[in-house]
């Protein structure tokens, strides 16, 4: 594989909703992309997104509230409701730390602003949350490929 189309590659998966950078970075070395720099290219393609998300908020919003009136569903669902208690519980914090790696970046930051979190703290927070879980995937992925070779 060429290798700038390789970290192409890497930028765009993980600026994919849901196929987050701590995917991208152990596939990216698996495919013979040096560590750090698929770490670096794999952060900012997350991070980029995410600060999309956070500044497009408030058209997502009324898209989200459109497609539930046209779907007719109940506001205060189940889903909805479990999430209200998971904000309730760790706060914005651990909603951002988390988030990257249960529900991914994209889902925390919009749940995170529908629950009162502003766009200062989840910009400040969310790229924290990736800068830290970009370096604990590379130390992760750089021990499982010594342990492996």
């Amino acid at each position: 594989m060429n290798e700038t189309l390789g970290y192409v590659m890497a930028f765009l998966l993980a600026a994919t909703p849901f196929f987050e950078m701590v995917a991208v970075i152990p596939l990216g070395v698996i495919s013979g992309l040096e560590l750090v720099s698929v770490t670096v290219v794999a952060f900012l393609g997350n991070l980029l997104t995410v600060l999309i998300v956070v500044i497009m908020m408030t058209q997502i919003k009324a898209w989200l509230q459109k497609r539930r009136e046209a779907k007719g569903k109940d506001v205060s669902s189940k889903r909805q409701n479990r999430a209200k208690r998971i904000w309730q519980r760790y706060g914005l914090f651990g909603l951002c730390f988390i988030g990257p790696i249960l529900i991914g970046s994209h889902l925390a930051v919009i749940m995170g602003m529908t629950f009162g979190g502003t766009k200062k703290q989840m910009s400040i927070f969310m790229t924290g949350s990736l800068f830290l879980w970009a370096i604990v995937t590379a130390v992760a992925t750089h021990m499982g490929v010594e342990w492996f070779f």
